[in-house]
């Protein structure tokens, strides 16, 4: 069990010029934050430069017998904060990130099984990104996720993740 107020040990950085491992960075994101293995999360992969998850509406139920809003919220802002971090890792970058602001909005419930998608809102977001940590060593990109219960889109949230300065 984790304790308060003591940091997790960071993952080693990956071989310049390669990923992390999507399964091995799972893994040791449910060690780092312990409710990650309750939110039913089946893979993770990249699909181009979309970070997916697969997941199971089971443990994610409500009183409904749909998924439950407060885990959905949760789920696509920790997909932001694995995207920023991963691509950041990518480009042998060892920092913290943080949700600076994030917004959802309910299109549909979630009825089944589902997917969430995030990307960067804008085309140029990681390039932006990429010359801020360059010129001011530290950054903000936008992102947005989108949960899909099939063909149906759900969910879509945005959300403002800021990479902090070295040190």
């Amino acid at each position: 069990m984790r304790e308060v107020g003591i940091p997790h040990p960071r993952l080693p950085l990956p071989e310049p010029g390669q990923g992390d491992d999507p399964q091995a960075f799972l893994a040791w994101l449910m060690d780092a934050i312990p409710m990650v293995e309750h939110l039913g999360i089946r893979e993770m992969r990249w699909e181009g430069e979309s970070l997916v998850w697969e997941l199971a509406l089971g443990p994610n139920l409500n009183d409904k017998g749909t998924g439950f809003g407060g885990a959905l919220t949760a789920q696509t802002t920790l997909l932001g904060w694995c995207w920023a971090t991963l691509w950041l890792r990518q480009r042998g970058y060892a920092r913290d990130v943080v949700v600076a602001e994030a917004s959802q909005r309910f299109l549909a419930p979630v009825t089944g099984d589902y997917r969430i998608v995030c990307a960067a809102q804008s085309e140029q977001g990681p390039a932006s990104l990429a010359e801020r940590l360059t010129s001011r060593g530290r950054g903000r990109i936008a992102l947005v996720q989108q949960l899909w219960c099939g063909e149906t889109l759900c969910l879509e949230a945005h959300g403002d993740y800021a990479v902090l300065a070295a040190g």
